[in-house]
């Protein structure tokens, strides 16, 4: 059986722990990588869009990453439950006629026994910066 250490139920230091590796997977900007944290038929809501399974998962996140240029990501701890975890983020990128974004937002995410998130609610709010106004460096 496929599982994601670590595993539900989570302590404050392994909620922590799941945090520091989805946001070190999607720094990574490999969607493959980044899909194997979720289970087979994970569900979505990021933004607007409702995306089904690691495959819908994958076709998202390398069509995210070919608009969105050097992108970073920050994840932070808000709470947590024995297999729920909710964090605040903020990332940064540009698109390809230069102007840089930073985007806030929540996720609430849940988990199966075998530590893969079969939920994932994502709220962002995005607005545009100057390169100078960056806070997230490469």
């Amino acid at each position: 059986m496929e599982q994601r250490h670590p595993l539900p139920p989570f302590t404050l230091e392994k909620a922590i722990q799941k945090i520091q590796l989805a946001e070190d997977a999607w720094n990574s900007k490999e969607p493959v990588r980044v899909s194997k944290a979720y289970a087979e038929d994970s569900e979505w809501r990021n933004r607007n869009l409702f995306i089904n399974g690691r495959a819908e998962i994958v076709t998202f996140l390398s069509e995210k990453w070919k608009r969105e240029l050097d992108y970073q990501l920050v994840k932070e701890y808000w709470a947590h439950t024995d297999n729920r975890i909710a964090v605040r983020f903020e990332y940064e990128y540009h698109n390809t006629e230069g102007q840089w974004f930073r985007a806030y937002g929540n996720e609430n995410w849940e988990f199966d026994e075998n530590g893969l998130m079969t939920k994932r609610y994502a709220s962002i709010n995005e607005l545009e910066i100057q390169e100078s106004e960056r806070k997230i460096k490469i």
